[in-house]
């Protein structure tokens, strides 16, 4: 978490891939930053560009997830998603850490720190020619696998704790601690 790498957080669909990123943005220098997350199996396939890069129409800006997650850390989720050509486009601002809104006609300098996750083989979609070799081994720095969570079932009162301060926290109820209840 204290380091700027890049990380790559993969693992099955529900094995908790996006609380590991959170944690790691929580406990990094960019911690008080926004945390932006671009779930690209989402997406529709003419909306990337959009909702990575923003867009500039007539007087009007809309920001990007780069521009929203400028000095935090952005997540792309499920990364595996992002089509052929947009994997290029992404690329390119890890190099430069630069990029142009859609229509848009200035630079704008981003510092982010870029974290991954996806519940499918990069390598496969690599060696199938789904997937850009250079931008795998950009996003590649530093591994992380989540197993499922079937395989860690310690981690479940955690879990239940976790989502249930969530929901007391949106219906205003007092905080409790319901681990201790799990011993």
């Amino acid at each position: 978490a204290s380091s700027e790498s890049r990380v790559l957080i993969s693992g099955p669909t529900g094995s908790g891939k996006e609380l590991v990123a959170r944690k790691i943005h929580k406990n990094s220098p960019r911690a008080k930053e926004s945390f932006v997350i671009l779930n690209a199996a989402l997406l529709k396939e003419k909306t990337y560009e959009k909702e990575l890069f923003g867009e500039e129409f007539d007087g009007n800006v809309s920001f990007g997830a780069l521009e929203r997650a400028n000095k935090g850390t952005l997540l792309i989720d499920e990364v595996s998603e992002i089509p052929f050509e947009t994997q290029a486009n992404i690329l390119r601002v890890l190099i430069d850490q630069k990029f142009k809104r859609l229509n848009g006609s200035q630079y704008i300098n981003v510092n982010i720190r870029l974290i991954s996750s996806t519940s499918k083989d990069l390598k496969e979609l690599v060696e199938s020619g789904n997937f850009r070799e250079d931008l795998f081994h950009r996003l590649n720095v530093f591994q992380i696998n989540v197993e499922p969570l079937a395989k860690r079932t310690q981690d479940i009162p955690l879990l239940i704790d976790y989502f249930s301060q969530k929901i007391f926290k949106t219906f205003n109820i007092k905080k409790i601690n319901l681990n201790k209840n799990y011993h």
